[in-house]
């Protein structure tokens, strides 16, 4: 059942458009995630959505009684109250009765009858409105967001910037909508809480549109992906990394496309010069008018052409010491809790150290300990090695004043730079314009870090230390920070849950993890993998100890005779032939299907890749059709092989 119609919007701002033509549905169970690179508009067409704006063009229709939910970037939570009645909060019945019961409890506290009967009847309706039973799914649901049972009772207003974060995507949730918009979700939750929200959503039963700039998580759970840019929208029934690849091939192909048309236009005006006052005036005319008719293909939009421009070199520096940093029997608490203790850490020149955990563990205090940046209170030594030139960036990008503007901070590292070439500068990391004398106050998060990042690179570094270096930063920001950290010549420590970024970039990874340190050798693919059998083997011990017990708690039951075993192991085991006979077969008749679709679809592409191969005789519309055509059968061709070689792994 379609929940959103999304047709013709167009929307922009003082004139000049943003989007137009975007046109897209979602139907209950489906997950598609909108991307784009920053500044393309992906927050402001969930804004449309979600109907805090209008737009200058089209409609935006969600179906009659549909529920939706928005978890937007900006966090605005209740200013009162604690946590649980702010993830209560979507639900008024419930938090006003929460609150008689609280003050009929603390009248019933004097004993008298009244207020006794007073605190049994209001009780009985918290429980008849599932006041307690919803009380304990916000609990659980709390708690795999990182709130512990005594989080619950703290005011909101002592909530951090990541725990804001995280109570206002509770509080969506929570709601169970039958239509979700997430817009970046995984900015402020750690590997363990990334993995839930997957899991969480995988099994999502409503519509769920997702903004995110992290690849893993959108591969996961998304297998639709919605390109948007400014002349309209590309959709795709592929999980984003899938998509990267079939949109270069549409886009390779739209190309060619335009090139034989503007061929052909230039063949026929050459003609037309020549021909037009000469005895073929008659056919140049005819061409004229051709030429006049024909509908021309425009250049195809390539979204990401304009991200990819963004420029991350590192300056050359000196070569550090074969030995960079040799700590020992590191140790933080704060707050009065422990985080870690007894940390041995020797890094050499060269490594990539990627430091995970979940919120809290302290993985960032690990990280400043090592940059000489710890508290007066933290214990342990660092030695550090020869010729070490260090860079920090700070994951709540204190190095960038609010202040001053782009020009003025890249000044303040490069007091050679002139204004112009401090603009130059800047435009290797997309701020073009007049978008350099704007003060860093009304920048966006992804402006300030690629700001930030900026400032860390203008001068030359054998050391680095990056906090979070991604959170705000696009894909292809992203991605073009890996290929530079990857081919960087001295030694990065980084902490980051972007699960990508760490498998490209970490060649160590150090684990933070109730206020124990363990250091993985190898890379971050080879860390989960270890973690995923870890944990197998737990669950196996665990269900192993339970076995026992279960046996003990048992009745003792009257042994069945030898015939009364046999008949009853018989009879399942014949209905276990039957469903496994009934399963092969089913799965025989749908591969065979497969393989005859399969063939019958090859033999009519090869037939439209041919007639695409043709002279079009100047219908491009006819050409275009044919070239969608064959587009839409390549996809499903695709769909069909993926779904055979499943079968057959499965029948194997």
């Amino acid at each position: 059942m379609t929940v959103l119609q999304v047709a013709d919007v167009r929307f922009g701002y003082a004139g000049d458009f943003l989007f137009e033509n975007v046109t897209f549905s979602l139907a209950l169970g489906e997950r598609a995630s909108l991307v784009a690179p920053n500044g393309a508009g992906k927050s402001t067409l969930l804004r449309l959505i979600a109907r805090e704006i209008e737009p200058d063009r089209g409609s935006v229709v969600i179906r009659k009684e549909t529920s939706f939910g928005y978890y937007r970037q900006s966090h605005e939570l209740p200013p009162a109250g604690d946590v649980l009645e702010a993830f209560l909060s979507a639900f008024q019945d419930i938090v006003e009765l929460r609150h008689e019961l609280t003050e009929a409890q603390h009248g019933a506290a004097s004993g008298d009858a009244r207020a006794l009967e007073h605190l049994a009847h209001v009780s009985d309706r918290y429980h008849v409105a599932r006041g307690d039973e919803l009380e304990r799914e916000v609990a659980i649901l709390a708690h795999k967001l990182g709130f512990s049972d005594a989080d619950l009772a703290r005011p909101v207003a002592s909530l951090s910037g990541g725990e804001r974060g995280r109570l206002q995507l509770g509080i969506v949730l929570a709601q169970k909508p039958d239509l979700l918009l997430i817009d970046e979700p995984t900015n402020h939750l750690d590997l363990d809480t990334i993995t839930w929200l997957e899991d969480y959503l995988i099994r999502y039963r409503g519509a769920v549109l997702v903004v995110s700039h992290d690849r893993a998580f959108l591969d996961r759970t998304c297998p639709r992906t919605l390109e948007l840019g400014s002349r309209g929208l590309r959709d795709y029934p592929l999980k984003y990394t899938d998509y990267a690849v079939a949109r270069e091939e549409d886009l390779a192909r739209e190309r060619a496309l335009l090139e034989r048309q503007q061929s052909m236009i230039d063949k026929t005006e050459d003609f037309i010069r020549k021909n037009i006052a000469g005895q073929k005036t008659k056919q140049a005319q005819s061409r004229r008018k051709m030429l006049d008719k024909l509908d021309r293909l425009e250049r195809p939009e390539d979204v990401w052409q304009v991200a990819d421009r963004i420029a991350f070199r590192f300056a050359p520096a000196n070569r550090s010491g074969d030995i960079v940093l040799d700590a020992k029997s590191l140790a933080a608490e704060r707050g009065g809790r422990p985080l870690f203790s007894g940390v041995d850490l020797l890094l050499r020149r060269g490594e990539r150290i990627g430091i995970v955990g979940p919120n809290g563990s302290g993985k960032s205090t690990l990280l400043k300990l090592l940059a000489a940046r710890g508290a007066s209170d933290d214990r342990g030594t660092v030695k550090r090695g020869t010729n070490l030139q260090e860079g920090y960036f700070d994951q709540h990008l204190g190095e960038v004043d609010p202040s001053r503007t782009a020009v003025e901070e890249v000044r303040r590292v490069r007091g050679d730079f002139t204004v112009e070439a401090a603009r130059q500068y800047l435009a290797r990391f997309r701020f073009w314009g007049d978008h350099p004398l704007r003060t860093v106050s009304g920048f966006s998060g992804g402006e300030r870090s690629r700001l930030a990042l900026a400032k860390l690179l203008l001068e030359p570094r054998n050391l680095l230390f990056l906090d979070e270096p991604t959170n705000h930063l696009d894909i292809p920001a992203a991605e073009i920070l890996e290929e530079a950290l990857v081919s960087f010549e001295g030694t990065v420590i980084l902490v980051s849950h972007d699960r990508r970024f760490l498998e490209t970039v970490a060649t160590r990874i150090v684990s933070v993890r109730d206020g124990q340190v363990e250091i993985y050798q190898g890379g971050f693919y080879d860390y989960s993998s270890h973690v995923a059998q870890m944990a197998a083997e737990q669950a196996a011990a665990e269900e192993a100890a339970k076995r026992p017990e279960k046996k003990a708690e048992k009745k003792p039951e009257p042994q069945p005779t030898k015939e009364t075993k046999a008949d009853a192991g018989g009879r399942q085991s014949f209905e276990a032939q039957r469903k496994e006979a009934r399963d092969r077969e089913r799965r025989k008749r749908r591969l065979e299907e497969l393989e005859k679709g399969i063939a019958a679809a090859e033999k009519s592409l090869t037939e439209m890749r041919a007639q695409l191969r043709e002279d079009p005789g100047g219908d491009w519309a006819k050409l275009a059709e044919r070239a969608k055509a064959e587009q839409a059968l390549s996809k499903k061709v695709d769909q069909m092989m993926t779904e055979w070689a499943s079968l057959s792994e499965e029948a194997s």
